[in-house]
């Protein structure tokens, strides 16, 4: 068995999800794609990828092989360009995921430039308002809002975000505006639980100090843009990253609260995979987006 033919194969099949799209892409017989499979897994000793006559899927054993395999095919394409002295034009795909709103306000136009000024690259954007494995999803580039726990990933800081909390002008004029951080249970809360302090709201200020109340929230969504919406429409007070709602904001349609108890600053960084050498693509992107970003945030 041609081995690395064999991990091209499998490579070609994950990302396709289908052995007759990769047979197609490889121009090779549908017949040699599925041998070569079959022996790859056959030597492994493990099932890469699960398969049934409607569909197929990884295995657990086949997405960790997966990434190493692109890891492999990619060290190689590089080391094959530099040799033949084709690596002064950058070219491959680069892998990035950001949370939703932000990544769709000020990440996406910067990889939009990216792209323009690079015409071999092609990038795949993950938009999720949750965290994922980056050796575990193959992801070349996540920019995280928030204090980074201890861990070997390479942190690049691109700037900084703030917490509002805002609400309705009709709310407030209702209910009354709060004071103190103290007045909020007796209003109506909507909690984003997306937030890391849970079912708290915890405020800091040099001013003030640090204040935290538990919720009881009257609504409780999983994505800002529902909180946003609901504080829109007068149901209560909410709490986001400031650029969740700044549009609303601008617009009249939300009033900041309580901003002299936080004036505190949550920082937003690019991690990319630690321990290897990192493609020069994913090196000029997180310079390119470094310089950017430092400009939007």
């Amino acid at each position: 068995m041609d081995k690395l033919r064999a991990i091209k194969v499998f490579v070609k099949v994950a990302q396709s999800d289908s052995l007759s799209a990769a047979a197609r892409q490889m121009g090779e017989p549908l017949t040699n794609v599925s041998r070569l499979l079959t022996q790859l897994e056959a030597e492994l000793g493990c099932s890469l990828i699960h398969r049934t006559t409607r569909q197929m899927a990884l295995t657990a054993e086949g997405r960790n092989y997966l990434t190493v395999c692109k890891l492999l095919l990619d060290d190689l394409e590089q080391a094959e360009l530099q040799l033949t002295g084709q690596a002064t034009e950058l070219s491959g795909e680069i892998v990035v995921t950001a949370p939703v709103a932000f990544g769709r306000l000020h990440v996406l136009p910067v990889i939009n430039l990216f792209l323009r000024q690079y015409p071999k690259i092609s990038a795949k954007l993950m938009l999720l308002d949750r965290q994922v494995d980056m050796l575990d999803e193959g992801i070349d580039v996540a920019l995280r809002i928030g204090h980074l726990p201890d861990s070997a990933h390479l942190a690049t800081h691109v700037g900084t975000q703030s917490l509002i909390t805002c609400a309705a002008p009709n709310y407030l004029k209702e209910r009354g505006t709060p004071l103190q951080v103290q007045d909020l249970p007796s209003h109506d809360l909507i909690m984003f639980t997306g937030r890391p302090s849970g079912a708290r709201w915890v405020y800091k200020s040099q001013a003030h100090g640090q204040k935290a109340i538990r919720l009881q929230p009257r609504l409780s969504v999983n994505t800002a843009e529902a909180a946003i919406e609901s504080a829109v429409a007068g149901l209560g007070i909410t709490r986001v990253l400031a650029y969740q709602a700044q549009a609303q904001i601008d617009a009249g349609e939300l009033i900041p609260v309580l901003t002299e108890f936080d004036d505190t600053t949550i920082p937003v960084n690019l991690l990319r995979w630690p321990n290897r050498t990192d493609p020069q693509r994913v090196r000029e992107f997180i310079n390119f987006a470094s310089k950017q970003l430092r400009a939007r945030t």
